[in-house]
């Protein structure tokens, strides 16, 4: 009974608010969740998980030991597709990073990426950010592989002060914009060591961000890191 009140709530509500796709921006159905068929079926994927020492691993290589890298799907400015992280970094859907990554796991399983993780975490953002955000959207992408694969998401970072935008920057330029920002949660980071740690965050440019935030958790004793991101410009 529950249940078929729910589905009419659902309804109504997408008659008086339609749900839309925000790659096409076409009306979603009732059995459609977030985006569209034709464009989840369409979605750039980099299948970087299926090349050993992938472009994403060699953007790395020489900068920070981790075991493997990948993202989901290609981005890029002004795309269609791009729209997906627009949404739920800046219009309050979170919760469709969260449905995207746990896709994500089910559909790289047949590569093995996430065997052997042990904890997942996400690169954190400052406290001035978050009260203006309202979340971490990078921890709900966190979140989603987490559930997935039914393993801890723990925060092991933390954001100690605010950085400007990265978004108009050069590869220099972000990593001296970043250069002590992070820092270790140290009332986690015990908890962590001899961990197989995956660092998520939304999308890969320079990989600045992510360099640092894994070289930190490199320097738990005998930790493993490996990174996933949603999205990647393309590194080639």
């Amino acid at each position: 009974m529950w249940k078929t009140i729910k589905q009419w709530l659902g309804a109504a509500a997408d008659v008086a608010l339609p749900r839309v796709c925000p790659v096409c921006g076409q009306a979603l159905d009732g059995d459609e969740q977030w985006l569209c068929r034709s464009c989840l079926a369409a979605l750039p994927r980099t299948r970087y998980e299926e090349v050993d020492f992938n472009t994403m691993e060699q953007h790395f290589a020489g900068k920070v030991p981790i075991e493997r890298a990948t993202a989901y799907f290609f981005y890029e400015k002004g795309a269609p597709y791009s729209n997906i992280l627009h949404d739920i970094k800046y219009r309050s859907t979170p919760l469709m990073g969260r449905w995207l990554t746990a896709r994500a796991v089910k559909d790289m399983s047949s590569s093995h990426f996430f065997d052997g993780i042990e904890v997942v975490t996400a690169v954190p953002l400052h406290r001035s950010k978050l009260a203006h955000r309202g979340y971490n959207q990078s921890e709900y992408l966190a979140r989603g592989i987490a559930d997935a694969l039914d393993i801890n998401y723990i925060e092991a970072l933390k954001a100690v002060r605010p950085h400007s935008t990265q978004t108009h920057k050069g590869a220099m330029e972000r990593w001296q914009n970043i250069q002590g920002n992070y820092a270790l949660n140290e009332k986690v980071a015990s908890l962590l060591a001899g961990k197989h740690i995956l660092l998520v965050d939304d999308v890969i440019t320079t990989g600045s961000t992510l360099t640092v935030c894994a070289a930190l958790l490199k320097s738990i004793p005998g930790t493993t890191v490996s990174l996933f991101t949603l999205a990647a410009a393309r590194l080639e």
